[in-house]
Order: structure tokens, then sequence, then C-alpha cells
């Protein structure tokens, strides 16, 4: 259940919050057809012998000795990066390790300017005016580039208040939602949208009793449109004659993200999947009738972002990132800058943000354990590298802070889009990382499912995979069906199936196509993940021991459906499903909770009812604090094993949630990971821990590690 976000008909995310977009078209350029500029060729998935390349690639690069742990766990400093609408200047966020504080910088010079020495904010935004916005949990604050901050609104409690959006139209105001107060003792508590503006003064927009979710406006700033909460299902209104009137609605998993101006003839854009299977651009009219502008030419991948014109708002470039990075201009003005930056940054995600006179862009590679911001100017081309700040170590006292380089990047492992056709004949898609100057026939693979399981592994950097690969591991990260990224049809293709089913089954016949395609040597196979990833590796390893030799699994559900009902009872329920609610949303995946024949067959195919079968060693981590996996679960699962002779290894970290944040813990479940498969699949022998990692080891161990394998 790791990271998951389930929200109806917005964002399916976990750590995975799928990406907010916001575009506006004039009907008028209609974008028929696109212009179009991918940054990858246009090949479906790589074939054998793309995959044989990439194989004899990674042989020939030089092999090196294993890096400290502590180069897999830097963090960068930099949050919240952002460009002002004008493109004058850059905003960010730096964090220390002690404490965050707020920086900018014109985009004409290299001459950052720290405006606030301490601040609590997690977000920086810009008003159309050009001033600064900073998001806290509790409180958004105004911070002109040469003034004085000040309050704008207060943000949660009994009101509920929250942050909807800038607003797209008037120059110095944010949207605000928030619950408004009851008119009698049973009366229920509605819902307000209000315009604050710079000063704080407040305007109600709109009023009622459903929930609002987004809003659309016309260029004189009226509200246009606006989405809300309806029973199970999103409804979009128009502000039309006589009122407000439906014009579309979404159904549960059916996503739709308004976009925040409209065109000159009140038509609507929108990010979604309405009457079509992926995510992509849609324009809506007040009438109802929608079409189509921009969808994945590969019918591969959901539209991941959109950059805007931040004049009028028309959407100049579409992103997409399921399989490989592909980016396409949507309107002429875009297409000859877009394809320069593409041939100065290629094979490369683009995450652009348009300014009036600059670009602000984002570099992101599997193999770049950072972004890379840049400075682009379209009209000349020159490309300006900003923001070079070195990490922080994640741990180390009073060196926290010091400068220490990234790990270079041609010393890093390159993921590598994979597919594969199910026995059922669907065909899924997954990413393979080699390690450097080894035969792929040799190396020992690690499958690495990803958790949710309504989330997905991308092409993005992972120290932990990077980390294994510089062990000598080559990793498969799956992305079996019920996966987020690849449109609704693969999401439900899973069908509840998430016992030792059909979703486990996507994973072991990938793992098998893969090892008949000669990626990774067959007697030494190993499967590692956390949360629903760490369920499956448990499922592998009790279900196909022949295959899997070894497991690894941090924070599992060792029976999914009785974790899916401690969680429906549980406070985390409300956070894991905004709006519709959890039971509500489960249903909508094939996971009725009170389908007993359904829970009791996840129940009877679970690890916990299967323990006598396991014959593969198993090493768990748990969480005292965790409300996503119960920590007695786990405990007892760990326990059963222990009582059948099994080869069982638990530690538990009573501080510890759902994920690994202190940095201490985090370098312990490297060290772990490392000597389990040092010990079963013959990877190099760990260093010694440190003092501090081997005092964590001593106090979290239950049931440690055997002497002997």
């Amino acid at each position: 259940m790791h990271g998951v976000r389930l929200i109806l008909a917005g964002l399916l995310a976990l750590a995975l919050a799928l990406v907010s977009v916001a575009v506006a078209v004039a009907v008028a350029v209609a974008v028929a057809v696109a212009v179009a500029v991918p940054s990858v060729a246009a090949a479906t998935e790589p074939a054998d012998a793309a995959l044989q390349a990439a194989a004899a690639a990674a042989r020939q690069r030089a092999q090196t000795a294993p890096r400290p742990r502590s180069t897999f766990l830097l963090r960068s400093r930099l949050r919240g990066v952002a460009l002002a609408p004008d493109g004058r200047h850059v905003a960010w966020l730096l964090d220390d390790g002690r404490t965050r504080s707020v920086w900018a910088m014109p985009t004409d010079a290299d001459a950052p300017r720290r405006l606030l020495p301490a601040t609590d904010a997690e977000q920086l935004r810009w008003t159309r005016d050009g001033q600064l916005l900073l998001v806290s949990e509790r409180a958004l604050f105004v911070l002109p580039i040469d003034g004085v901050g000040r309050l704008l609104t207060p943000l949660g409690g009994a009101d509920e208040r929250s942050l909807l959006a800038v607003d797209p139209v008037h120059p110095a105001a944010v949207l605000v939602v928030e619950r408004t107060q009851a008119t009698a003792a049973a009366a229920p508590r509605g819902w307000r949208l209000l315009r604050v503006d710079g000063q704080g003064g407040r305007t109600v927009l709109y009023e009622g009793a459903q929930q609002v979710t987004d809003a659309a406006f016309a260029a004189d700033g009226t509200l246009a449109y606006l989405q809300r909460v309806d029973g199970e299902r999103l409804a979009i209104l128009h502000a039309g004659t006589g009122g407000w009137h439906e014009v579309a609605h979404c159904d549960p998993l059916q996503r739709c993200t308004l976009l925040p101006r409209v065109g000159a003839d009140g038509t609507l854009w929108m990010r979604g999947d309405l009457g079509i299977d992926r995510v992509g651009l849609l324009a809506l009219s007040p009438d109802g009738t929608r079409r189509v502008v921009h969808e994945d030419p590969l019918d591969q991948a959901d539209l991941d972002a959109v950059a805007l014109d931040p004049l009028d708002g028309r959407p100049l470039i579409a992103s997409y990132r399921s399989v490989a990075p592909a980016d396409y201009a949507l309107a002429a003005a875009a297409a000859v800058p877009l394809a320069a930056l593409q041939a100065r940054l290629p094979q490369r995600e683009l995450a652009v943000t348009i300014g009036a006179a600059r670009w602000l862009v984002g570099e992101r590679a599997s193999t770049l354990p950072d972004t890379r911001w840049h400075l682009y100017d379209p009209a000349t081309g020159i490309l300006r590298r900003i923001l070079d700040e070195a990490p922080r170590p994640a741990r180390g006292g009073a060196a926290i802070g010091a400068a220490v380089p990234w790990p270079a990047e041609d010393t890093l492992a390159a993921k590598t889009p994979v597919a594969w056709t199910a026995s059922d004949g669907l065909r899924l898609h997954g990413f393979l990382t080699l390690p450097a100057g080894i035969d792929a026939a040799r190396a020992p693979l690690l499958v690495h499912p990803h958790g949710g399981p309504w989330a997905r592994s991308g092409r993005d950097y992972s120290g932990f995979v990077q980390f294994l690969a510089d062990r000598g591991y080559a990793v498969f990260e799956p992305n079996f069906r019920g996966s987020t990224g690849h449109g609704r049809g693969y999401l439900l293709a899973a069908r509840g199936d998430f016992g030792d089913g059909r979703v486990q089954q996507d994973v072991v016949e990938g793992t098998r196509q893969l090892l008949a395609r000669g990626i990774g040597d067959p007697a030494r196979v190993g499967i590692v993940g956390a949360s629903f990833g760490g369920y499956t590796a448990l499922l592998g390893v009790t279900g196909t021991p022949d295959l899997f030799r070894v497991a690894i699994a941090g924070v599992p559900p060792p029976d999914f459906g009785w974790t899916l009902r401690w969680v429906a009872r549980s406070r985390e329920a409300r956070a894991l499903a905004q709006y519709i609610g959890f039971e509500a949303w489960l249903r909508q995946v094939d996971l009725e909770l009170a389908d007993e024949a359904l829970l009791q067959r996840l129940s009877d195919q679970s690890p916990l009812a299967n323990a006598a079968r396991l014959t593969r060693p198993v090493l768990l981590f748990a969480g005292g604090e965790d409300r996503r996996v119960a920590l007695r679960g786990v405990v007892e699962y760990a326990a059963q094993l222990k009582r059948l002779g099994k080869d069982v290894a638990l530690y538990v970290d009573p501080d510890a949630g759902h994920a690994l944040e202190d940095p201490v813990a985090r370098e312990a479940w490297l060290y772990l990971t490392e000597q389990m498969l040092h010990r079963y699949l013959g990877g190099p022998a760990p260093a010694a821990p440190d003092a501090e990692v081997a005092r964590y080891l001593a106090r979290s161990a239950r049931i440690g590690i055997a002497d002997t394998p």
C-alpha cells in the first residue's frame, strides 16, 4: 500500500501523485494536428536486439569497486524550484538539514539572494504579478521580491481551508476552498470557493453543499467552470444562462483536471480520459461536447504534464513519461524552441515551465541523482545551467550540510525499457537496469516490484536500484497490470486478482521471459520490495521457489485482504481516498470489502496462510508507527515462520512509519539487503556498518539474520 493516493477522478497516486497540469487554449488555434517533436525514436517497445544492445553496452562499461552505501543516500538541498510568470526571477527553497531558507535570483544574472533565513514552507508559487507565495500545512504567506512578507491566509484548521490554485487571471490573488459553518444545529456544513487578494481580502466565488475540487476562469476573471464532488463521482458545471448546469461528469477512476483558463468562446480545456483509455488533453464545450486535442501518438502512456503560455494559458508542450520521455509541441510557436532544446538535452525527461522572458527546464534521467536546472532563452537558444548545488549527506552529525559530490553520471547504470506479453495476451511494460562490466547472462537478477499496487516504476533515478546495480545485480522493475500511467484499461486489468493470481503471474512471467532472453543467472534470482512490493516478494518465494531464491520485504502485508480491511477501519483511509471514501474506491478496482468470498480467496492465497510452504529465506522489516501495514501482522507472520523452523529474519523500528525517513534506518536497510544478497545470491560482501548503524541494527533486530546460510 506504499504511497497510495486513491482519489476519485483526479489523481490516482501515491508517492505517486499524478502530476497536476494546467492548460487552456484558444479554440481558434484548434490544434487539429499537433506539431510533434518526440524526444525518442518512434519505436514502441525495445525488441530483443535493443535489449541485447543494452546488455552489450553495459558489459563494455568499466566495472568499479563497490561505493559506500552513503553514496546512494545523498539528498538534494533544493526544494520547490519555481519560475515567475514573467520569466525574470526563479525562486527555490534550500534545505541544509537543519533549516529551510528561501532564495531567489534574476534570470539574467547569477546573483542568488536569500529572501528568508528560515521557513516551514513546503512549496513555492508565484502570483501573476511576480510575488512569491510560501505554502505550508498551516498558512499561506506572500513574500514580495523586494519587500516584507505577510500572512495571506491560514490553512487547515476547523475550516479545512486549502489552497486550490494561484488565480490564473487576477494579478495578485489565490483561490482557496474552505468549509462553511452550519446555520443551524442539525444543518450540514457546506463548502465555498474564495478568491483571496494580495491584502487578504476575500471574495466568495461559489458556495454550495458539495466540495469544490477544481475551477476554470474566463479572461475577465469570472468563474466559468467548476468541478465538485457528487456522490462517488465528480461533476463539471458551467456557469451558463440561468445558473450552473452540469456539462460532464467523471466516474470513479476517470481522471479529470480542469485547466485554469477557458477559450474566448467558453471552451474548457482539461486533462482527462473521458471517452478514451489513456489520459490526454481534451476540449469541453459549454454544451457538453468534447473532443481529443492530443494523446500519446505511441498509444502507450498517459499524458504527464503540459507547459502553458504564461500570458494567455495556451498549451505549448505535452509530455508523456510512462515508457520513454516524449515531448510534443502543441503550437507552432513552441516547435522550433522545443526541437532545439531536445537536441541539447537528448533522451532526457524535460520538466518545462514557460515564462514570458525565459523557460525553466528541469533535466531528469535514471542516471541523474538530482534534477539539473537550466534557464533557456527560446529566442537565442542559449541554455544556462543554474542551481548546481552539492547534495548533503543523509547523516553525519556536525558534518551534515557539508558539500559532497554527486556520483558521476557515467558511473551509474541507465534504465532500459522492457516489454513482455503475458500468457493471456496483455502487453506489459517495465524497466531493466544492468550492472557495469558484467555479462548480463551471468549477473544475479533482482526483481523489484513497486508498492501501491496502484503506482508504477518509472525512468527516474532510484538510489536503491543504483545501489543494487553498483553491487553487480541486474534489476528488473515490472509494471504489472494494476499499475498506473498506461491507461485505465491497464489499471483495471488486475480485476482484483492481487493474491497468488494474475498480477503475480505478470511478475513471474516477466522474470522468466527476461531469463529466456539472456538476462540474469537463472540460479541466482531474488525478489525485493516494500509495501505491496514486499507482499509480491513473499508471494514469489512462497509460490515459485524454483525461480526466486531469496525475498527481502519491507513493511509487507502478509495478508493483503486483511490489511485492506484494517486500513478501512483507520483514520488513514480518509487520507488514502479523498472525496469518495476508501471502500468506494476499492470497489472500482474489484476489491469489494463486503465480498467475503473475495477476501477469503485473498487470505487463502496469502503468504501468511501458506507459511508452511516456504522453503526460501526471507528478510522482513516493519515500522512500529506504520498506519498502512499493521506491525502485528508482520510480527505474527515472522513468529509463525520461526515456529515452523523457516529461515526468517525480522527487524522492527518502533519509531518508523510506512516509509523510512531516518537516515540511519535507511542505511541499515541497505546493509541488511546487501548482507542477505551476499549470503544467498553470491553478491559482494558488505562493508561493516559503522557504530551508529550497528547500534540501530542491534536495537531493531527481533530475529537476526542467521550466522550461516
